[in-house]
C-alpha cells in the first residue's frame, strides 16, 4: 500500500531527457558521489575547528530514477505498477558505508550515533558529477540525498520520523503518471526497495555480505560474511540487512558541455519552489563554461 506524502509535484525536469540519453551512451554509468563529514581530529588534514565540516567522494553507479527503475529481464523481484515517475537519480549501497552516516549527521536531524542511521531517512547535502565522454560533457547534480531501508514498509503507527522524512520529501517529487491515478494505492516503498535488489547480479547482492567495509583485517571473517558471494534469494536475511538506496533530490543542475571548444557552453537549470503551494519550476539559465 502506498503512504507516499503529496505536495503539488514539480513538472519533469527539461534537462532530464538529455541527462537520460547522454547516461546511455556510457559503458558504465559512473559518477562522483560527494557528501559531508563532521570534522575531527581523525580527518587529518582537517582538523582546525573552524572547518566544522571535510568533503568526502566515492564512486557510485548510476541504477535509475527513483520509481522508474530500469528494465532488466534477470530480475525477477515483484515489481511496482508505472503509476509514478520522477527526476532523482538512484544507487544502491551498503548501510554499513561510510556515506550512509554522513547523509543523516550533515541533515538536519544531525544523527551521529550508528543505532541513529540504521533506518530510512538522512537528508545531507550531496552533490553527483557524470563525465559522460562520449559526448565531452559534465553534468553536476547538487541537492540532498534520502536513504531509503528495510523500514520503509511499516504500518502508519509504526514509521519513525526518518520514514515519514524520505516519504514527504521523496514523495512530495513523485509525479503521477497518464493512467496510473486508478494504481496509486498498488505502489509499494518495500516493492520498490526489494526491485532495486533484484536488478542487481547475485555477485552485487553477496557484497553485502562482505566483511564490514573498512575494518581492519585480523584473520578470517565468520562464516556468513566472506568475500565473493553470491546471493540469488531475495530476501537473504543478512544481505537486506544491508542493503540500502540512495534517492537524490536535485535543486540545481548543470550541463557543461566542451565537446567543441569554439562553442562550449554551460546551462544551469534550478528548481524554484513556490513558497504557498509548494510547486516547483525549473528556470534555466545559459553561462559561459
Amino acid at each position: 500500500m502506498s503512504t507516499t506524502t503529496h505536495h503539488r509535484p514539480s513538472p519533469p525536469a527539461p534537462w532530464r531527457s538529455t541527462f537520460e540519453s547522454h547516461i546511455s551512451l556510457m559503458p558504465s554509468p559512473e559518477f562522483i558521489f560527494a557528501t559531508v563529514a563532521p570534522s575531527s581530529s581523525s580527518n587529518p588534514p582537517y582538523t582546525k575547528p573552524t572547518t566544522p565540516y571535510v568533503p568526502r567522494l566515492r564512486y557510485c553507479i548510476y541504477r535509475g530514477m527513483w520509481s522508474q527503475l530500469p528494465e532488466n529481464k534477470h530480475n525477477n523481484a515483484p515489481k511496482n505498477p508505472r503509476v509514478y515517475d520522477s527526476d532523482m537519480p538512484t544507487f544502491t549501497t551498503d548501510v554499513r558505508m561510510q556515506k550512509v552516516g554522513e547523509l543523516f549527521a550533515s541533515s538536519a536531524g544531525h544523527a551521529a550515533k550508528d543505532e541513529q542511521v540504521q533506518g530510512s531517512g538522512g537528508g545531507g547535502p550531496c552533490e553527483a558529477v557524470f563525465w559522460v565522454k562520449e559526448k565531452g560533457t559534465q553534468w553536476r547534480i547538487k541537492g540532498t540525498a534520502f536513504v531509503v531501508a528495510p523500514d520503509i514498509e511499516v504500518r502508519k503507527e509504526k514509521e519513525t520520523s526518518g520514514v515519514r522524512t524520505v516519504k514527504s520529501e521523496i514523495g512530495g517529487r513523485m509525479r503521477v503518471v497518464e493512467g496510473g491515478e486508478d494504481k496509486e494505492g498498488e505502489w509499494s516503498w518495500g516493492r520498490e526497495l526489494t526491485a532495486h535488489f533484484g536488478n542487481c547480479s547475485p555477485g552485487m547482492r553477496g557484497s553485502w555480505k562482505n566483511p564490514p567495509p573498512g575494518t581492519p583485517v585480523k584473520g578470517e571473517p565468520d562464516k556468513e560474511h566472506q568475500l565473493g558471494q553470491k546471493v540469488e534469494d531475495l530476501e537473504d536475511p543478512i544481505a537486506r540487512s544491508n542493503f540500502r538506496v540512495v534517492v537524490i533530490k536535485p535543486d540545481e543542475v548543470e550541463q557543461t558541455d566542451i565537446s567543441d571548444p569554439a562553442t562550449a557552453r554551460r546551462w544551469k537549470y534550478t528548481l524554484v519552489t513556490d513558497a504557498q503551494d509548494g510547486r516547483g519550476e525549473w528556470t534555466k539559465e545559459e553561462l559561459w563554461p
